[in-house]
């Protein structure tokens, strides 16, 4: 009994990769309306009714972005209205709808990667692909929360001296260009310090070695297998062209054929792999604490 998240790190990023690349690269619609519900469903069984700002800013965001392009575009031949002696086209406004769901798809998808991804997992997808790009990831990754509470150090220690008040603009932006100065400083020392301490601990001198390696289980296999599976399907769909809608000049859609309605299936059941194995972890925990 796993969560999704529990399954190995290649496995689950190269789930990751598909779902958001099929939407990225992709823009017939019903596939753009299945990655948005999926990404938002995902989100919600993840973390519940909570992250309301998150929800807040992205469906924000969509609306923007839904309006912008009718505003900005004037392709299509189906007139709405006319503001300010520009026409705002009907093609155009599902096309900004039909973008806005693909961008906040992709970004609720990335919420849970960062969620799901840590640093850990991160470091042993990219130590096993070069030793040298996962050190420079680790070190990246360790110093920004590093700096973020030096930063913070020096700022109260700076504000306790009393060199500069927040009610006063000019004596604010002096204290932050001092604290800056202060941080690039330390910054370059403990680099300094950083690089001797490896060389002393014999780094380069033999082969690294992963503080902890994720095996590979049946169910990681399963998992791997699926998705490369089901995104060969709509891969195929796509790359044929049984999945193709154009929206300039006017909207077509190509019938749908068996290719077609399999990759749109096939993809579907891509994005639900993660909520299917979340609800069953769930479900199982339910009935083995009922047991007890």
């Amino acid at each position: 009994m796993r969560s999704f998240s529990e399954y190995n790190p290649i496995a689950v990023a190269v789930w990751f990769f598909s779902v958001t690349g099929v939407a990225m690269f992709c823009s017939y619609p019903i596939l753009m309306a299945i990655s948005l519900s999926g990404a938002v469903l995902f989100f919600l069984i993840r973390n519940g009714f909570t992250h309301g700002k998150t929800h807040l800013f992205f469906w924000l965001l969509f609306a923007v972005l839904a309006l912008a392009n009718p505003l900005i575009s004037h392709n299509g031949k189906t007139v709405l209205f006319v503001m300010n002696h520009n026409p705002v086209t009907l093609e155009a406004a599902l096309y900004g709808v039909n973008s806005a769901v693909m961008i906040i798809g992709v970004l609720y998808w990335f919420r849970s990667f960062t969620q799901i991804m840590t640093s850990e997992k991160l470091l042993y997808i990219t130590g096993a692909l070069s030793p040298k790009l996962s050190l420079v990831l680790s070190m990246a990754l360790r110093s920004v929360p590093l700096f973020s509470r030096q930063s913070a150090k020096i700022s109260a220690a700076q504000t306790a001296m009393g060199l500069y008040k927040d009610d006063n603009i000019v004596d604010d932006i002096r204290g932050k260009s001092r604290v800056f100065s202060i941080m690039v400083t330390w910054a370059l020392e403990n680099g300094i310090i950083t690089a001797d301490s490896m060389e002393a601990r014999g780094f380069g001198t033999g082969r690294r070695t992963q503080l902890r390696k994720f095996g590979f289980r049946t169910g990681d296999i399963l998992l791997l297998t699926a998705t490369l599976l089901l995104l060969g399907v709509t891969a195929a769909a796509i790359g044929t062209g049984a999945l193709s809608f154009e929206f300039y000049p006017s909207m077509k859609m190509k019938e749908l054929t068996f290719l077609g309605i399999s990759g749109i299936i096939s993809y579907a059941a891509l994005v639900l792999l993660p909520i299917i194995i979340e609800t069953e972890a769930e479900l199982r925990w339910k009935y083995l604490r009922s047991g007890i």
